[in-house]
Formats: structure tokens, C-alpha cells, sequence
């Protein structure tokens, strides 16, 4: 699907292309999701550039990642799609070729959805213009995913160093196993951006404008702050999880404490049991009518009480 906004249009147009499709000559931004190879072929011919197909977008090479030809700026950088339910690295490519912003993305981008709203409300003048407000919202997102991981592992710590005695910790290790990996996708995300940012200087349409330079510099700077703050998370993260294990560990030094102590005390029981047995003639536990079912009795009793006591304390 190609969608297509023109300056100072109300909304995104829906592209169908035809043979001899060409851009109009107020178009700005020209988002490509999941295209079809004949849409990728039209666009090509429209633009006289080799666009990358999905595969050549996942290539992790810098060398086929960020290149200028034919005239055109190719960019590619990894984003995070489904930070809510599982999260996933995808690649998304921008090319700035002849004034146009042109997008090429496989998967649904809260970025983007946001900036598609924005964008035609925000009065922009060429594909440049709409390159820098599509990345400021980018890192907007990346902000967010940041501050809504970093309150889930403040939630986790306070949990973790004011849990109730006897309440487990596998539902806090997940949420921090959670925390932890859409973290490290959050900082590859933000060294891909770096990168790119870098690279973006190198473009003719952003090389010869001041005010694009200072922007750009801004968002390099907005960058490294957020991979700053994502290493940051990532090491309180690693602590946390380093502590709830000791707990754990402490939690079951002292269950086996317990069971240490109670077999010294019923050693010496067990030992003159052992000896003595049942060798005495008198013994009216023989003749009693009903020492079999409560010695049954006492069997269950005796295996029932430790379980309940086990599942109150939370040991299993």
C-alpha cells in the first residue's frame, strides 16, 4: 500500500498505480507499507532510483544500510514495532530522492501512526521538512518505550524489596526479563538511529540548510541522551535481578535451616527407635481395637499438616 501526502493537503492520499505513475509535483512524503514488488518496480521507475527490497533492508552492513545514489540519500535504521504485547526489531528505510520523503516499512509503527496524524497539520514544505518531523517522532516513541519500562522496573523493585513474606517471585522475574529485553531493543534501536543521524548529514538537501543542520544536531543529541538513559536502565535492571536471586538464595538457606534443625531434633528419638524398637512383652497398643486405623490416621495426619505448612509459608 502506498500512501501519499501532498503540501497543504488535509490528509494522506491512497496510491493506485497505473502504468507511467508519476508523483505530483506537491508531494512530500510517499509511505510505502508492505509493497508490493510491482509498487516497488512503479516507484523506481517514478523516481529513476534502485530501491531495497526487504531482504537488502535487513542486511545489517553499514555500507548496506546508509548510501547515496543515483542523486538519492538511502537510510535504513532498526525500530521497535509491539513494544506492548512482543516486542520485534524491524527495519524501516527513508530515502530523500528529488524533494520527496519516501518510507519503506513491513510492519505497523506507533511512530508513524502518530506523525501521520500530525503531518497534515504541520504545514510541511518539502520531503525534508517531513524526514526531520517523521524522526522526531521516532524518538519520541523510543522516549516512551524508555519511561514506560523504567516504571515498570520501579514497580519491580518496590515489590521486590517489600514483598510480603512467602509471596513468590516468578511473576517479578518475568516482568523484569520483559523490562530487560524490550530495553536492549530500545538501545539497538537507538544506535542504529544514531548512526543514521550521523550519515544524514551527508545528504545534499540537509548538508546546504542551517536550520536542518541544528535540527539534526538536536536529535543527535536527543539520541545519545536516550541511549544514555537505556544503559542506565539496563544495569539497574541487572541489579534487580541480581538481588531477587539473592533473596531467593537467603529465602532458601533458611528453608533448609529449618529442615536441619528439625532432623537434630528428632535424631535422638529416631535413634533409641531404632535400637529399642518394639522389643518390650507389654505393650497395650497390640490389643487395642482401633491402633491400626489410627495409626492410618496418624500416617495422613502427619503428611498432610507439613504440605499445609509448606503452602502457607510459599514454598511450593
Amino acid at each position: 500500500m502506498l500512501n501519499l501526502l501532498r503540501r497543504g493537503a488535509p490528509g494522506f492520499d491512497v496510491q493506485n498505480l497505473v502504468a507511467g505513475w508519476r508523483p505530483p509535483e506537491d508531494a512530500v512524503w510517499l509511505d510505502m507499507v508492505e509493497p508490493t514488488r510491482e509498487e516497488e518496480l512503479a516507484v523506481e521507475a517514478a523516481l529513476g532510483v534502485d530501491l531495497p527490497t526487504r531482504e537488502e533492508m535487513a542486511q545489517i552492513e553499514p555500507s548496506s544500510r546508509l548510501y547515496q545514489e543515483d542523486g538519492a540519500t538511502f537510510m535504513t535504521s532498526t525500530l521497535i514495532s509491539k513494544s506492548e504485547v512482543g516486542p520485534i526489531s524491524v527495519p524501516v528505510t527513508f530515502v530523500l530522492a528529488k524533494g520527496l520523503l519516501v518510507t519503506i516499512r513491513y510492519e505497523d509503527l506507533r511512530a508513524f501512526s502518530v506523525f501521520s496524524i500530525r503531518a497534515p497539520q504541520a504545514g510541511l514544505a518539502s520531503g525534508t521538512s517531513a524526514l526531520f518531523g517523521l524522526l522526531d517522532a521516532v524518538v519520541e516513541r523510543l522516549a516512551e518505550i524508555l519511561e514506560t519500562q523504567g516504571a515498570a522496573v520501579q514497580t519491580a523493585s518496590v515489590a521486590i524489596f517489600k514483598r510480603e513474606k512467602g509471596k513468590r517471585f516468578g511473576n517479578l522475574l518475568a516482568d523484569l526479563a520483559r523490562a530487560q529485553s524490550v530495553t536492549s531493543l530500545t538501545r539497538t534501536s537507538l544506535g542504529s538511529l544514531a548512526r543514521m543521524l550521523s550519515f544524514a548529514a551527508l545528504a545534499p538537501e540537509i548538508a546546504i540548510d542551517p536550520d536542518c543542520a541544528a535540527h539534526l544536531k538536536s536529535l543527535q543529541s536527543d539520541a545519545q541522551s536516550l541511549a544514555e538513559h537505556a544503559s542506565f536502565e539496563s544495569s539497574h535492571i541487572a541489579f534487580l535481578l541480581d538481588a531477587a536471586l539473592g533473596l531467593i538464595n537467603i529465602e532458601q538457606n533458611g528453608t533448609i535451616k529449618i529442615f536441619s534443625v528439625m532432623a537434630v531434633i528428632f535424631m535422638p528419638p529416631t535413634l533409641v527407635a531404632s535400637i529399642y524398637g518394639m522389643n518390650f512383652h507389654h505393650m497395650p497398643e497390640l490389643s487395642w481395637l482401633l491402633g491400626y486405623p489410627a495409626a492410618l490416621g496418624l500416617m495422613v495426619i502427619s503428611a498432610v499438616v507439613p504440605v499445609v505448612w509448606f503452602r502457607k509459608r510459599g514454598w511450593f
